[in-house]
């Protein structure tokens, strides 16, 4: 195969970066397409989005189940239902791209229903939809919000751990530091609309079970006597199953995922527009413990910025060949630089600016 690098127009001029992403598109496209003349099946592609849909809430269903009737530990129930949600992350970004049920809306809405049900710590899927459309326009720039939601951008430290871990509680400290009661009450306007209802059932359920696990701990430590009613052994024995069963899972996934996801895209300077320096792929052995509750994604999503029609499954089934084509093209692999960099594109960065 020709170089990309190397390929010019007319004899004369090198192609440019827009001309490069083009080339890189087209011969991914083309690839995947060849990958459906060969394996039929992948024109079912409703069935299969549904069929992974439907066999992830079953799994997450069925190891919560077994959990509640003592047949499995706590950590095999957390570790089974992360790796489900995993699936269903990927099925949301699918369909927020509306790549299933594109003409019968109530299929088409019952899974993204089904998404956000299963992710609850996360804003609606609808709502996501416009905030990733503009991503994929101004991926990188200061306007770029999904991208500065999962950290990226950010310097590493206390507050972009926290960022990772827990969004919910990020959110309120950035508030807090805010600059005038303005942006202080926008910002919490913001937090308050993005999880209504289920996030707040959701970081609910999660604080109400590290205050209640924390005092029956500390208690006796400080010599105080516990007092517990039976009502309240009733509540945390609910709150305790859907932190098992939901909670911890995504909370494992979401670390996952936006510590992959924040650090393979550029932030902050990169030129608009220009796909060849919107993402690395980072698929380094060293990553495989994050990449695993996040289906790969850092191998992945590049892909996804050229070729934004295929769904994720396809994505894996293209990744050898399109490695190729983006590696020619100048696409960054394992450039763990980015992580002292706060996401800078540029190799020499020293000095940069954050948006807390």
């Amino acid at each position: 195969m020709m170089n990309l690098l190397e390929k010019e127009y007319d004899g004369d001029h090198p192609m440019t970066d827009q001309q490069l992403s083009e080339e890189v598109s087209r011969k991914i496209t083309e690839h995947s397409n060849d990958l459906r003349k060969r394996y039929p099946i992948l024109s079912y592609q409703n069935a299969i989005g549904s069929s992974v849909m439907a066999f992830s809430i079953l799994g997450m269903l069925v190891s919560g189940s077994l959990y509640v009737k003592g047949i499995i530990p706590a950590w095999l129930c957390i570790l089974v239902n992360a790796l489900m949600t995993s699936f269903i992350h990927e099925l949301e970004h699918d369909l927020i791209h509306r790549l299933y049920f594109r003409k019968q809306p109530l299929a088409h809405n019952f899974m993204m229903l089904l998404c956000w049900l299963a992710r609850p710590g996360m804003p609606s899927p609808w709502v996501r939809r416009n905030l990733h459309f503009h991503h994929h326009k101004e991926s990188g720039t200061n306007t770029d919000v999904e991208a500065w939601i999962t950290t990226s951008g950010n310097p590493w430290g206390l507050l972009r751990l926290l960022k990772l871990v827990d969004g919910f509680l990020f959110g309120f400290a950035n508030a807090v530091r805010a600059p005038g009661w303005r942006q202080k009450m926008h910002l919490l306007g913001k937090i308050i609309r993005l999880n209504t209802p289920l996030g707040f059932l959701y970081w609910g359920c999660w604080y109400v079970f590290l205050g209640y696990h924390l005092y029956t701990l500390a208690a006796p430590l400080l010599g105080m006597d516990l007092h517990i009613s039976a009502a309240t052994l009733q509540v945390m024995n609910v709150v305790d199953s859907a932190v098992v069963i939901v909670v911890a899972p995504n909370m494992i996934r979401q670390f996952c995922l936006y510590f992959i996801s924040s650090n393979m895209h550029y932030y902050g300077d990169v030129m608009p527009r220009n796909v060849l320096q919107q993402t690395q792929v980072m698929n380094h052995w060293l990553l495989w413990p994050f990449q695993l509750f996040c289906f790969n994604f850092g191998s992945t999503h590049s892909i996804h910025h050229f070729v934004v029609r295929d769904p994720f499954y396809l994505r894996q089934m293209t990744a050898p060949y399109a490695h190729k084509v983006m590696a020619e093209a100048g696409v960054r692999f394992n450039d763990l630089g980015t992580y002292r960099r706060a996401n800078r594109f540029a190799m020499n960065t020293t000095q940069f600016s954050s948006r807390g």
